[in-house]
């Protein structure tokens, strides 16, 4: 993941993300550095399946606007992820769904044993094919690049014939009135799917979603077991969210908020 490359990786994968190409000799222009060393930078990525290489260049592997999502409040992200891991026992089978913030939950898994993942993100997928203590099933179904997911009656199908301790989702927006949302219906009803065929769902959203709406509403709030968000979340939502019967965490992220 993006917390995993040096400072330059970062940078050219920033550049990939605006412009959608990169030049060898434009990056080491703007980097400081020689081509040698910039060519050396993009194997690097294309090993780690950032990019692929071109003639005097490369373009992305990923979608653009994944690899930005993932550049976005990755402290937050990765506080509420390790938040979400720690639910995980020894032995479990648990669903996870596409998103940036959902798919890091492999990362924080190290040392635990004998865990199943069942998940539609190929980001998930990617996180976890290292470490053999992860058994992963894919649901299969129609690959979205721009979500990086599998979707479709093929997923749903794979989902509707397994049963799961924990199903981790992610959204695009949540509000009380509105519960989870998301700008795509797909998405939507994988969320339902696994809801359906989990004993626990745990909602992880950063704090930036609370109040926003995607164009389809997914799940009430009444309908999750558990939030987990960081803590730019406010006082006063937290307190609404509460007073709804909301089981709410808020994880420390180590990065500092201030009032406006």
């Amino acid at each position: 993941m993006i917390s995993e490359l040096n400072e330059r990786e970062q940078t050219i994968l920033g550049k990939l993300s605006e412009n959608g190409a990169v030049s060898v000799s434009a990056l080491a222009q703007d980097l400081g550095v020689s081509e040698v060393t910039i060519r050396g930078d993009l194997k690097e990525l294309e090993d780690k399946g950032w990019l692929f290489r071109t003639r005097g260049g490369a373009a992305p592997a990923i979608h653009r606007d994944i690899i930005e999502r993932q550049r976005e409040r990755l402290e937050q992200k990765n506080a509420i992820a390790r938040a979400a891991a720690a639910l995980v026992r020894d032995g479990d089978v648990i669903m996870i769904e596409a998103g940036t913030t959902t798919a890091l939950i492999a990362r924080h898994l190290m040392g635990k044993r004998d865990i199943h993942i069942v998940t539609n993100s190929t980001l998930v997928f990617s996180n976890a094919r290292m470490n053999p203590s992860l058994q992963i099933t894919m649901t299969g179904g129609e690959f979205r690049r721009a979500t990086e997911s599998l979707v479709g009656p093929i997923a749903r199908e794979t989902i509707s014939h397994l049963n799961v301790r924990l199903a981790f989702v992610g959204t695009d927006g949540f509000t009380l009135d509105r519960g989870i949302t998301t700008h795509l219906m797909e998405g939507a009803e994988i969320v339902k799917a696994m809801k359906a065929h989990a004993e626990t769902t745990v909602l992880m959203a950063d704090s930036s979603k609370y109040g926003k709406l995607g164009f389809s509403t997914v799940l009430p709030l009444s309908e999750l077991d558990r939030i987990i968000t960081d803590d730019g979340l406010t006082d006063n939502a937290a307190r609404e969210l509460a007073e709804a019967g909301i089981v709410l965490t808020r994880e420390p992220s180590g990065v500092k908020h201030f009032a406006v």
